[in-house]
């Protein structure tokens, strides 16, 4: 390990670990674009089903109690799903993805615009976490609040050494 190694180490830059950080994120937020892109084409093929007789099948299938919380949960979008607006449903889903995969091609190719684009996405979440957290406290809303601060803290730090350094060279 040379001294300019250790030095980045010491001063948590070192590029192969902020690389592999950047594109674990990057994976990530692709992998939500991708699942938001699933959502809505199965929403869509719904459309033309009895949703409800369908949700009625699952919980069936599955041994649930209807009157529980998530069966009814299901039940009552199950119920508002055909009357949904479907333009700004679908509007809706494509700049979400849109968004979710700019910023993952951003982040792995390490450009400033997608560190911002994370970071003020990410942290447009964290009310509505601590919030959620609030009202109902739960291991995974622990575990989200907790990613999302961790992610949208790298992602501000790299924009604050990304600026030092700029202002270093100048």
């Amino acid at each position: 390990m040379t001294d300019s190694d250790r030095t980045r180490i010491v001063e948590g830059t070192h590029p192969v670990a902020k690389r592999r950080t950047l594109r674990a994120i990057a994976v990530f937020e692709a992998i939500k674009g991708t699942a938001a892109l699933a959502a809505i084409i199965g929403v869509l093929d719904l459309m033309h089903h009895d949703v409800r007789h369908l949700a009625i099948e699952l919980i069936g299938r599955f041994g649930l109690n209807p009157d529980a919380r998530y069966p009814s949960i299901l039940l009552h979008y199950a119920d508002l799903l055909p009357d949904a607006n479907v333009r700004s449903l679908v509007f809706l889903a494509v700049g979400y993805i849109f968004v979710r995969l700019l910023e993952a091609y951003g982040l792995w190719n390490d450009r400033a615009w997608g560190e911002w684009l994370g970071a003020l996405s990410g942290g447009f979440y964290i009310p509505f976490e601590i919030g959620h957290l609030m009202h109902r406290l739960s291991v995974s809303s622990i575990v989200v609040l907790a990613g999302n601060v961790f992610v949208v803290g790298f992602l501000v730090f790299q924009l604050w050494r990304r600026r030092k350094n700029d202002t270093a060279r100048q």
